[in-house]
């Protein structure tokens, strides 16, 4: 009611500069407060937790660096940490490339083009859901529809889900599936380039591989750039397809044994929370560590328009 009163207040009168600032900081007040209690309270706890022995029910007990010393002799640390590796750095590039190519072959003037960017959208939205994870699970189990057709054409895959050499390419190939988000970026950074560009390069006699490579790709950098770290981030995060796959057990054999599954584990199956915690500050360190490297490296292959 106060802020309703002030606003209207301001509404009839010029507001001085100072009372300008209080009536912006009250808007601001929500959002401040939301990333206090939400964000900055729990990293703050979360941090001195990762100190410390602290089962949930116990009260904490501190222990300084044991948790992170812990970690080089957990087994389960480094399967989790392996298998996140392999998954970021093999599906990352293959669902880029793939929504790229796709980005680039709508954007030759096909017709139905709105209908094509729904279409391959949707994935995007579903991909993340408990309902998608659990269709793949079904899709390549024994009986699945994958393994049937793959029988008609002589290949006898049987279940990947239950094999430990292909359950996490069932994860990679679900990632890939969802490239309509970084396709519809790639597709709207395609359009931004100037046309008289490519024309100009094809009256010089390059082929259509060299303009891609020489005009619209060095042109396109900053928006491959963008869907990179957006993807990294993303895919470092990757929960819900494991768990529901592996029914949170990160199986078999420890193959779909995600980071942030065995984080989950941890702190609500194991109730570890001051273990838990310093997982998440090293995923949390490690994300950062790659971001910062990417923007490093950004300067030699991100073109900027002047």
């Amino acid at each position: 009611m106060a802020l309703i009163n002030e606003v209207q207040q301001a509404t009839r009168d010029r507001p001085s500069p100072g009372r300008r600032s209080r009536i912006a900081y009250l808007f601001l007040l929500p959002w401040m407060a939301g990333v206090l209690l939400i964000t900055l309270v729990p990293m703050v706890t979360s941090l001195y937790l990762s100190f410390t022995d602290y089962r949930l029910g116990d009260s904490p007990r501190f222990t300084g660096l044991e948790n992170y010393r812990r970690m080089f002799g957990d087994p389960d640390f480094l399967a989790a940490a392996g298998v996140t590796a392999k998954y970021v750095f093999i599906s990352v590039p293959l669902q880029l490339a793939f929504a790229l190519a796709i980005a680039v072959l709508l954007n030759q003037g096909v017709r139905g083009l709105a209908l094509y960017r729904s279409v391959y959208y949707l994935p995007s939205l579903l991909g993340g859901s408990v309902a998608v994870a659990v269709l793949w699970r079904q899709l390549f189990s024994s009986t699945g529809l994958v393994p049937e057709l793959a029988g008609k054409l002589g290949i006898q895959m049987g279940s990947w889900i239950s094999e430990p050499a292909h359950a996490l390419d069932t994860l990679i190939i679900l990632h890939v599936w969802t490239f309509g988000s970084p396709m519809i970026i790639f597709l709207a950074g395609l359009r931004q380039i100037p046309e008289e560009l490519v024309e100009a390069a094809k009256v010089d006699g390059a082929g259509a591989w060299r303009r891609f490579t020489s005009v619209i790709l060095p042109l396109l950098s900053p928006v491959v750039f963008f869907n990179l770290i957006l993807q990294l981030i993303g895919s470092f995060q990757a929960f819900t397809q494991a768990y529901i796959i592996s029914a949170g057990t990160g199986g078999p054999s420890n193959s779909t044994l995600f980071y942030t599954l065995y984080l989950f584990v941890t702190g609500f199956k194991n109730f570890e929370m001051g273990y838990a915690s310093a997982l998440a500050w090293i995923l949390f360190v490690v994300i950062g560590m790659l971001t910062a490297i990417n923007f490093v490296a950004a300067r030699y292959w991100v073109h900027y328009e002047d």
